[in-house]
């Protein structure tokens, strides 16, 4: 018998921009504006939604865009195109823009294209991904994320009720890392830092387990993907939490470069 492959549905075509801008909001988040014509259009209707960016290739300075086979997008000697995934931070359909928050951290094509780039260099994006639902109706919110997760953090949070109660806990590797946040009427935010040695999402780990949820209350959390696994484990098996209350979504691995997968 021939076994019959699953094919996956086919993303957004990409859409070609150039960097509008760079700003560093933290010594370790760095803003990225991209801008372009092809933009108009492009839309984000819910918060921590995705976008894929597609970088110039190693050693490269144009994009060449790939083509999706029916399971992954493949440049036409066969490579994989380097595409990384983020939080589309802010959209200007006027403008023509969008913003992504990159985490630099020393290594990784994604934190090394933001620390280098300039005005005028090409990228592209496909997207968007699919965001976030916010329950209107939970009593009670517990939003939870590492730095990768900031962007999205600020949308969800955004996007809560004024009304309802929010916890809010971030996990940073450096104090350095904290940015300000959305005023929310019913928010209380606490910062983590990472112990050194330590590793990633432990004190995020702790943080959820110290938090006090009321019946009902809904979770979103982002982060590492082995400790958002942990905590997902934590609030189905040890709280007794809903699926529909939750959502939980791993941004990145530890110890991995990434690939297209990958979010930040």
């Amino acid at each position: 018998m021939t076994a019959t492959r699953r094919l996956r549905r086919e993303p957004p075509a990409f859409r070609a921009v150039e960097v509008r801008r760079v700003e560093r909001v933290s010594p370790r988040m760095v803003r990225v504006t991209v801008s372009g014509p092809e933009l108009a259009g492009f839309t984000v209707e819910q918060p921590a939604a995705s976008v894929r960016v597609l970088l110039p290739s190693s050693g490269a300075t144009d994009v060449v865009v790939p083509s999706w086979n029916g399971n992954e997008f493949l440049l036409p000697d066969g490579r994989r195109p380097t595409i990384r995934t983020f939080t589309p931070w802010r959209v200007d359909p006027e403008a023509l823009e969008l913003d992504v928050g990159i985490v630099v951290h020393g290594g990784g094509v994604a934190s090394e294209w933001a620390a280098s780039a300039e005005p005028g260099r090409p990228a592209a994006i496909s997207g968007p991904g699919r965001g976030y639902t916010v329950d209107r109706d939970a009593p009670a919110y517990l939003v939870a994320g590492d730095e990768t997760a900031i962007p999205a953090i600020t949308q969800v949070l955004d996007a809560i009720p004024d009304e309802t109660p929010v916890q809010v806990r971030i996990e940073v590797a450096h104090a350095d890392g904290r940015l300000a946040l959305p005023e929310h009427p019913g928010a209380t935010v606490q910062w983590f830092d990472l112990p050194p040695g330590a590793p990633p999402g432990d004190a995020l780990g702790a943080a959820v387990r110290d938090v006090d949820l009321p019946d009902g209350a809904a979770v979103w959390a982002a982060g590492e993907a082995a400790a958002v696994q942990r905590i997902r484990r934590h609030l189905f098996d040890d709280r007794g939490l809903a699926r529909a209350q939750t959502s939980v979504r791993g941004y990145w691995k530890h110890g991995r470069a990434g690939d297209g997968d990958d979010e930040a």
